[in-house]
C-alpha cells in the first residue's frame, strides 16, 4: 500500500550553455566606410532567400554599417539588380 502522504519532488536541472562568441562587422574589419550598391555579390550574403533583409543580431554588422546596408539593399532593388521577393 502506498503512502498518501509523500509526493516526489521535481528536480529542476539547469542547462548551461556557453556564451556566444561575439561577432564582428565584417564591414569595419575590411576597413570599408561605405557600402557600394552596385556590388550584388557582397549584399547578397545579407538578404534571405524570400528577399529580406536579415537582422544585425543574425549578421554581426554594426549599427552604421547597418543603415548603410538597407540602403544599398534598396537601391539596388530600385534599379533591379536585386529582387524584391525571391523565388
Amino acid at each position: 500500500m502506498a503512502e498518501a502522504g509523500k509526493t516526489e519532488e521535481k528536480v529542476f536541472v539547469k542547462k548551461y550553455r556557453k556564451p556566444a562568441k561575439k561577432k564582428v562587422c565584417a564591414f569595419c574589419v575590411a576597413g570599408e566606410k561605405t557600402i557600394d550598391y552596385k556590388d550584388v555579390a557582397k549584399i547578397k550574403k545579407y538578404i534571405t532567400e524570400k528577399g529580406k533583409i536579415l537582422p544585425r543580431r543574425q549578421t554581426g554588422v554594426c549599427s552604421y554599417h547597418q543603415r548603410e546596408l538597407c540602403t544599398a539593399i534598396k537601391r539596388a532593388r530600385n534599379i533591379a539588380l536585386l529582387p524584391y521577393v525571391g523565388d
